[in-house]
């Protein structure tokens, strides 16, 4: 059973800068794909960056150039966010697929294993 625990939001103000951690435990296949998936209020879950275990990584528009995902070695997860706007107020959600995929995506469906979320909120 992959667990997976997210942390590191909180309340910032618009140009401020978060980094989001996700803890990974349990059998990951060697092969996967993790990302950070983020849902405001009324709108859809979105995904915002994802990172294969080759270490490709997929950017949402909104969000390239100002955040980083990156993986360690022991499969924990990161989002550094900076240059952060009020858009970018959310739950943040970290994610797991059960195996590979042939390139990195930020499609809901193709994660099976998801994280609490953890909540970013920036003021202007």
């Amino acid at each position: 059973q992959v667990q997976l625990v997210a942390s590191g939001g909180g309340s910032v103000q618009a140009g401020g800068s978060l980094n989001l951690s996700c803890s990974a435990s349990g059998y990951i296949y060697n092969d996967y794909c993790m990302g950070w998936f983020r849902q405001a209020p009324g709108k859809e879950r979105e995904g915002v960056a994802s990172i294969d275990s080759d270490g490709r990584t997929t950017y949402a528009d909104s969000v390239e150039g100002r955040f980083t995902i990156s993986l360690d070695n022991a499969k924990n997860l990161y989002l550094q966010m900076n240059s952060l706007k009020p858009e970018d107020t959310a739950v943040y959600y970290c994610a797991a697929t059960a195996g590979p995929l042939a390139i990195p995506t930020r499609s809901p469906e193709a994660f099976a294993y998801w994280g609490q979320g953890t909540q970013v909120t920036v003021s202007s």
